[in-house]
């Protein structure tokens, strides 16, 4: 492998890696792919490529893609790689739990909401936060008859406890 072959790869294989952790899964798969393709599939590095491709498939709603190459991972030469495989295949073959409507909080579509809009509505929101600070409560002085100062003896009956604890230890020779 030629060494502006591996930068590619590298690139491609970096590229894939930033989309996916952005949530650009799409382009991840793409990315990774191309990857894939290059890159000698028997390799440790063509290994780790794939992992990701995997789990690329998944959030890209591509599951069957997914588990089919999860299941030719199993027979990689590389052991971490195939302990890998075979956890993602235990979770993408794992059955879908359903979900009531009343369990999941709806997320309001942000995307409708034009650039000008959204920068005034939150111009509007910081200025409103900045014009009304919170007030602080005032302490109030702390009026000395009204406590109670007088020895509650806690103390002492703790100290014996634990003295006779330690001399009977010390008597018994433990």
């Amino acid at each position: 492998m030629s060494p502006e072959t591996l930068e590619i790869i590298k690139t491609e294989y970096q590229a894939g890696k930033a989309d996916f952790e952005r949530g650009q899964y799409r382009q991840s798969v793409q990315h990774l792919e191309k990857a894939c393709a290059l890159v000698d599939r028997n390799s440790r590095l063509g290994g780790e490529i794939q992992i990701w491709l995997v789990t690329a498939y998944e959030a890209a709603d591509r599951r069957k893609e997914g588990i089919a190459l999860c299941k030719q991972l199993d027979r990689h030469p590389h052991l971490d790689i195939r302990k890998q495989s075979r956890r993602l295949l235990y979770i993408l073959e794992a059955p879908q739990l359903n979900r009531r409507p009343e369990w999941l909080t709806q997320i309001p579509d942000l995307g409708a909401i034009g650039d000008n809009d959204s920068h005034s509505r939150l111009g509007n929101a910081a200025s409103t936060v900045k014009s009304s600070p919170r007030p602080r409560p005032q302490s109030e002085p702390v009026d000395l008859t009204q406590v109670n100062t007088k020895d509650n003896l806690f103390i002492w009956v703790a100290l014996v406890a634990v003295i006779l604890t330690l001399g009977g230890l010390l008597w018994f020779g433990f």
